[in-house]
């Protein structure tokens, strides 16, 4: 009996969807300590150097089939074969999510899944690996598993070669005698391939006799008793590289089936842009079950192409972003030359830069000066990965698992519920030889995007001039159109700035920025600006070289977006990413305050932005933005559409752009209507907090005997429900609750416990006082009751998704109810119906 509080706190916060228990289990171990772990590698004696980066020219018939010297081969290798490791971690994730995300099952076609290889891309948007065709029968050689076979007429993969690549011989690989007498095999370092781009096969070190003795395939896809135990050992660990997210149909190459493309029909660069994230994480999201999992509704707020990129490392913001294309990386380096000035500090210096690789040439040296000042482009949406692009690309494969046995220790993955601390990267270099492989490798990586990642151009695209009609006065209107209202942040082309501006890259980085941006801004407004603007957009060479963005932070106050992604947190001083984010991002000022939906009664309400590199939202590029809709940092703009075709994105173009350019036709709220700008991602279903009994955490084990007493929580198998979550209620207000303290917390620790705690209490009581036959209506008056202290409590209560970016309408200046901040912007011309139907043309050619 003394341990019920604990208890009935911890599953009270399950309720809030936040799983605080791992809190309980966390606190009460006494596991492996945060540097002094080892990865896979080191622990099996494997040096950095032990890991060769793959030499053969594989993917050639990729990008538009450029030539690519052997190291930019390297470098295209290692972006969409090299895992280093990581199979470790996705492996880690099904035990996190409860058994709910299994990359073993994405990769199976078994008949009682309902995707395989010929609907994958409808259902998952996940790119079919060519080579390759359908399961049709358990696979006898991958222990009766349904994984794509390689076909007979295509040559082996390059990257399984165990003898060039030789795998890491650590735990059961290379050890363990099988059932029918074979050796467990070690298999390459690169793995073997599934049949999607991106994902690769590990054998599984912890399968050993007593796991392959207990395997059953058949049981594993169709048997939730057997697949949902914890304990259940995969024969193989799936990998993920870089090019899982970032291989798609090429634009201009497209292939005739997405199901079936070939090499030369995909690119490395342009986005993993129809990707169901909600699907792909919940594996049975297909299914009613599946879809009544609360964690499938926050997932299926991720929009196709779209995901939250802190959602393992999670910073407690439901907050997904667009997966965007990569363009044009030498326009994109210019920019950082004239205006990508920051300062490093502590773990921030320890990224590597280009000057520090022998052979280097001089253009790119000059984008370091010892000891701490780097020129640097902004990749993230929030501008935060700001160390030099080696370091932002070092730090992705982090993000997707690199060196899980340290980076776990500084977060609870996916459920949160620990005070995050940073990984260091004196750590990884230290403990990690899958990390300083990565560094080496990231260079040609590098080298191989400076080459290939060049602009899309509709005219190029077949069948593209048939959209490309508009007459040559037409187009000149939307050029004047664009040099009046967007270029100022979408062109890295500009007249010269007056001198007395005072906009020194230097002196205005960090806590000098947005007093730098305002001058900046208020000057764009004036007609000296606009007609030197026009010529340069009237030039002929307009569009070459151009990176298209100014790659500027872009205050909140100015683009009134949804606030969740500047109000992210992962690179801020102390937090997951500090060794990944400069001095002068963490000394970002304030943007002052917003004006956000009350998502309870749908009236406006002041939230006040926190400095330290919050606020902001770095431009993006509108290279090939025919081919990149929907738009918005949240692709909540437009419409979808599973279709790569030319004709398909278009379609896409043409809806989308109408949103964005008369924000009055974007989706309203179902609930609001017109009273809200925008609508509020809200559960489709009723839906519930599902614990399976083999995944329980042994802090809520106790309650499996309760079944007499508390029949609405446990059943009788020992799964732990949280049942009556109502459809219609605003996901993020049960995403987005502050668990770990952060700096701008009002609530000290003790107090946000006690009332996290407490109303999670009450709201598990009042939906279980409900009837059985409550309506949705009904349950939602619980939310609209503790409402209030759920938005008191709010990491993030911004929930209006696709709001902001009024530039050229009359909403930007309807300005009644904003705060100062806002105001302070002014008011911008108001464009006409044909004043965007030119833009419109002008920005086909792009």
């Amino acid at each position: 009996m003394p341990k019920l509080p604990r208890i009935r706190w911890t599953l009270a916060a399950c309720g809030l969807a936040i799983m605080a228990t791992i809190v309980v289990v966390t606190a009460c171990s006494s596991g492996p300590r945060a540097g002094e772990v080892l990865d896979e590698a080191m622990q099996a004696g494997r040096s950095a150097e032990s890991f060769a980066q793959a030499d053969e020219d594989w993917f050639h018939d990729m990008d538009n089939g450029v030539a690519l010297t052997p190291e930019e081969i390297k470098g295209r290798n290692m972006w969409i074969v090299w895992s280093g490791g990581n199979d470790r971690f996705w492996d880690g994730l099904t035990t996190t999510t409860f058994g709910a995300f299994d990359l073993l099952k994405i990769v199976s076609s078994h008949p009682d899944l309902g995707f395989t290889r010929a609907n994958r891309w409808n259902n998952l948007g996940l790119v079919n690996e060519p080579c390759f065709q359908a399961a049709t029968a358990p696979d006898p050689k991958r222990f009766g598993l349904w994984l794509d076979q390689r076909s007979t007429s295509c040559p082996a993969d390059p990257f399984e070669n165990e003898t060039k690549y030789p795998g890491v011989k650590i735990g059961a690989r290379g050890s363990a005698k099988m059932p029918d007498g074979s050796t467990f095999p070690v298999g390459s370092f690169y793995g073997y391939a599934t049949g999607v781009a991106g994902l690769r096969l590990f054998p599984n070190p912890k399968f050993d006799e007593a796991a392959a003795a207990r395997w059953d395939p058949k049981r594993y896809y169709t048997d939730p008793a057997y697949y949902n135990d914890k304990d259940l050992v995969r024969p193989y660990r799936v990998g993920m590289s870089c090019g899982f997210c970032h291989v798609g149909p090429s634009p201009t190459h497209p292939p005739a089936d997405p199901a079936a493309p070939q090499w030369a029909n995909l690119s490395s660069s342009v986005g993993a842009q129809y990707m169901w994230v909600d699907r792909l994480f919940i594996f049975n999201a297909n299914k009613p079950e599946g879809q009544r999992n609360f964690m499938y509704q926050l997932a299926h707020t991720f929009r196709p192409g779209s995901m939250d990129t802190s959602l393992i490392s999670t910073d407690g913001i439901n907050n997904p972003r667009t997966m965007n294309a990569v363009y044009d990386f030498p326009s994109r380096m210019g920019m950082a030359a004239r205006i990508g000035d920051e300062k490093l500090a502590g773990g921030g210096l320890d990224n590597k830069q280009f000057n520090q690789f022998p052979g280097a040439p001089d253009a790119l040296k000059g984008f370091f000066t010892a000891p701490d000042a780097v020129k640097t482009p902004h990749v993230l949406k929030d501008g935060a990965d700001s160390v030099g692009l080696l370091g932002a690309l070092n730090r992705v494969y982090l993000n997707i698992g690199l060196f899980s046995e340290e980076w776990l220790l500084h977060f609870n993955a996916v459920v949160g519920g620990k005070p995050i601390t940073p990984i260091t990267i004196a750590t990884a270099e230290k403990n990690s030889a899958y990390w300083r492989a990565t560094e080496a490798g990231t260079y040609d990586t590098a080298l191989f995007f400076l080459k290939t990642a060049q602009p899309d151009r509709l005219k190029d695209a077949p069948g593209g001039a048939d959209f490309l009609k508009d007459d040559a006065v037409r187009l000149s209107h939307g050029k004047d159109v664009f040099a009046n209202t967007c270029a100022r942040c979408h062109s890295s082309k500009a007249p010269p700035l007056p001198a007395s501006l005072d906009l020194n890259a230097k002196a205005c980085a960090g806590a000098n920025y947005l007093g730098c941006f305002k001058r900046y801004w208020s000057y764009t407004q004036t007609d000296g600006y606009k007609a030197a603007m026009r010529a340069v957009v009237q030039a002929p060479d307009f569009l070459q070289g151009n990176y298209l963005s100014t790659d500027a932070r872009i205050p909140a106050t100015l683009l009134r977006t949804n606030a969740c992604s500047p109000l992210a947190t992962n690179a801020i001083a102390g937090n997951i990413w500090d060794n990944f984010s400069s001095q002068s991002y963490k000394q970002l000022p304030s943007v002052g305050s917003i004006t956000i939906t009350n998502p309870l009664t749908g009236e406006p309400m002041p939230y006040a932005m926190p400095a330290g590199g919050r606020g902001y939202t770095r431009v993006p590029s509108l290279i090939s933005v025919w081919s990149t809709a929907p738009y918005l940092l949240n692709n909540s703009v437009g419409t979808f559409t599973p279709d790569p075709s030319v004709a398909g994105r278009m379609k896409m173009f043409d809806a989308s752009i109408e949103q964005m350019l008369w924000p009055e036709k974007r989706q309203h709220d179902a609930v609001f209507g017109d009273k809200v700008l925008g609508t509020i991602d809200r559960t489709t279903q009723r839906s519930r907090i599902f614990i399976p009994a083999g995944y329980l955490p042994k802090a809520l084990q106790p309650l499996q005997g309760l079944h007499r007493f508390i029949p609405s929580w446990v059943d009788t198998g020992g799964d732990v429900t949280l049942d009556k979550i109502p459809r219609g209620v605003p996901v993020g207000l049960l995403s987005n609750i502050i668990l770990p303290s952060e700096t701008d917390t009002t609530l000290d620790e003790g107090q946000r416990l006690a009332n996290i705690g407490a109303l999670a209490l009450e709201l598990q009581a009042d939906l279980l006082k409900a009837p059985d036959d409550a309506t949705d209506d009904q349950l939602m008056q619980t939310f609209r009751n503790l409402g209030p202290r759920l938005l008191k409590l709010s990491k993030c209560p911004d929930l209006v998704v696709n709001r902001g970016h009024y530039f050229g309408s009359t909403q930007f200046n309807r300005q009644d109810g904003l705060s100062a901040d806002e105001k302070a912007f002014g008011h911008e011309p108001e464009l006409t119906d044909d004043d965007r139907r030119a833009l419109i043309a002008f920005l086909k050619t792009f």
